[in-house]
C-alpha cells in the first residue's frame, strides 16, 4: 500500500495528451465559452452578479471534475484516488494548522505589499457585489461557493490531476512552479487576488506533497476562502 501512494510523485498512466486535452478545456472552454459567453448570458437571466457568479463557479466546477473523469481517469478505468482523493493520517492535522496560519498570515502580507507598491485593493467584482448584498442567503450563497465548492474542484483539478502531472516530469519545484502559476492565471481579471492565489497554489501542492493525500489541501483552501467571505461580508 505504501509503494503505490508514494508511487504518484514519480509516474502516473497519463501523456501530453491528457495534459493538453485538459488544459484546452480549461483555457479554451472554461475561460473563452463559460466566463466570456455564458457568465454574461446568466448575469442577463438572473441580473444580480452574486447569483451568477455562483452559478458560474457551479458551472465551472462541472466542467473540470467531468473533464478530469472522462480524460484522465475513465479511459485508463483509474479511481479518484488517483488525483488524490485518498486518506491521510491523523498526525497531518497538525500540518495542516500550520499551513492553513501560513497561509493566512502569508496572504495578508503579500496583499499590504501589493496595495504599497502597485496600489492594489483588496475589493472586486466579487467582494463587491457580495458587500451591495449582505443578507443571510448571500453570505450563505458565498460561502458554500467559496468555502465548499471552489476548493474540491480546484484542487482535484490544479493539485491532483496538474500538480501531479508536472511533479512526475519536472520534480517538487517545477510542479509547484508551474501548476501555481497556471493556477493564478487562470484568476484573471480578479489581478488584485493573483498574490494570494499563488500563495495558495505554493502552499497547497506542497500540502499535497507531503501527505499524498489532495484532502490537506481542499481543507487548507476552504478555510482561507471561508474567512475571506465572513470578512467581506461583515466588511
Amino acid at each position: 500500500m505504501k509503494s503505490a501512494v508514494m508511487n504518484w510523485k514519480t509516474q502516473d498512466n497519463w501523456t501530453w495528451k491528457e495534459f493538453a486535452a485538459l488544459l484546452l478545456l480549461e483555457f479554451g472552454f472554461v475561460i473563452g465559452v463559460i466566463k466570456f459567453v455564458v457568465a454574461p448570458m446568466y448575469t442577463e437571466w438572473l441580473s444580480n452578479e452574486l447569483y451568477s457568479g455562483t452559478l458560474m463557479g457551479l458551472t465551472i466546477a462541472v466542467v473540470l471534475l467531468l473533464g478530469v473523469y472522462v480524460i484522465a481517469l475513465r479511459p485508463q478505468k483509474l479511481s479518484w484516488s488517483e488525483v488524490g482523493l485518498r486518506s491521510f493520517p491523523a498526525k497531518d492535522w497538525w500540518r495542516i494548522i500550520g499551513w492553513t496560519l501560513l497561509y493566512l498570515v502569508g496572504s495578508v502580507i503579500v496583499m499590504e505589499m501589493s496595495v504599497l507598491l502597485v496600489g492594489n485593493s483588496y475589493d472586486n467584482s466579487k467582494t463587491e457585489a457580495m458587500q451591495q448584498n449582505v443578507t443571510v442567503l448571500a453570505v450563505s450563497i458565498s460561502f458554500i461557493t467559496a468555502a465548499i465548492i471552489s476548493p474540491i474542484y480546484e484542487e482535484i483539478f490544479y493539485r491532483g490531476f496538474l500538480y501531479r502531472w508536472l511533479r512526475t516530469r519536472l520534480g517538487i519545484g517545477g510542479g509547484i512552479l508551474i501548476s501555481s502559476l497556471i493556477f493564478t492565471i487562470i484568476h484573471i481579471p480578479t489581478y488584485n487576488a493573483m498574490p494570494v492565489n499563488f500563495l495558495c497554489g505554493v502552499i497547497t501542492a506542497w500540502a499535497y506533497e507531503r501527505t499524498n493525500s489532495i484532502w490537506p489541501a481542499i481543507i487548507i483552501h476552504s478555510v482561507l476562502n471561508a474567512i475571506a467571505v465572513l470578512l467581506t461580508s461583515l466588511g
